[in-house]
């Protein structure tokens, strides 16, 4: 059904995966390895090695603005970025935040940042400064966009890399608060002008810095995965090795309410596991052995 769809809402995941192929040759000519994952590793010393991750606060940036959450906002994109750079084993150390729009009001990105330096304060993270810029030209009236970038360390001992993945072991998942920061070119499709539930459909995007930290003191954590654009298919597979699957049981854990909506839309079963994150918002892989670290999602195979 047309506005059903990610695609007709005028998005294409398949596109943005020919984007990373296209650019990949460029990107490695550079001595990037690893292109595609969640944050780039740069070489720091011989012991440690920065990771890195940027991204946007999207489409649901729009909604915001309708519901006055725009320090919500803030806070999604720092909780995302920080999301990002924790699935290498590394902790947090700084974000910069990027305020544009076609007229830049002051109390906006006094939102924005605020929010943002909300999360920074609770991972321990220092929000160094950013940039603001007016761009009459590019952005139409009203537009308004925010992104962000974040960087940790992390002691090559203590990577993560997802290389010693391997079948039989299995894969823990971490709950979502909703639809997080993706999949809302969509849900703006279906909303249109009408009235929302901002509670339902603007659910803070989880910071999973305390979680992660947790689970590595009781499992042997193999691999982590950001369940962001994408669903679970999408982004699982980044963080395996060549040959290895995962199988997931849809049924093993309690989606959040906005997914009972997506149905009521008309979003299909197929198209919501294409797109949303249905209630996980981190996966990790660990040994069978540690499979009581956490709730059992999938398995390798």
């Amino acid at each position: 059904m047309e506005g059903r769809t990610y695609e007709a809402a005028g998005v294409s995941l398949a596109l943005a995966d020919s984007i990373v192929e296209r650019l990949r040759a460029a990107v490695e000519s550079t001595g990037t390895t690893g292109f595609g994952a969640f944050a780039g590793l740069y070489p720091l010393d011989e012991q440690r090695l920065l990771a890195a991750s940027m991204d946007s606060a999207g489409t649901k940036l729009v909604l915001a603005r309708k519901a006055g959450r725009l320090r919500s906002i803030g806070g999604d994109l720092t909780a995302h970025c920080i999301n990002d750079v924790i699935t290498t084993g590394a902790e947090p150390l700084f974000f910069l935040d990027y305020v544009v729009g076609h007229q830049v009001e002051l109390e906006q990105v006094a939102e924005l940042v605020e929010g943002a330096a909300e999360v920074c304060r609770a991972a321990g993270c220092s929000l160094l400064g950013g940039e603001t810029a007016e761009m009459p030209g590019i952005y139409r009236e009203q537009e308004l966009d925010f992104a962000g970038t974040c960087v940790g360390i992390v002691d090559r001992e203590r990577l993560i890399d997802g290389s010693r993945c391997e079948p039989g072991d299995v894969v823990l998942g971490l709950p979502s608060s909703g639809l997080h920061t993706n999949g809302f070119s969509l849900v703006r499709a279906l909303v249109g002008e009408d009235d929302f539930d901002a509670d339902l459909l603007l659910a803070p995007h989880r910071l999973y810095l305390d979680e992660v930290r947790a689970l590595r003191e009781r499992a042997d954590v193999k691999a982590l995965a950001h369940v962001t654009g994408g669903g679970i298919l999408g982004n699982l597979p980044r963080v395996l090795p060549d040959g290895v699957g995962a199988e997931i049981d849809w049924d093993s854990w309690e989606r959040p309410p906005v997914y009972a909506w997506l149905d009521e839309q008309g979003v299909t079963e197929e198209e919501q596991r294409r797109v949303f994150n249905l209630g996980i918002g981190m996966c990790a892989v660990v040994p069978e052995a540690d499979a009581g670290a956490g709730t059992v999602i999938g398995r390798l195979t």
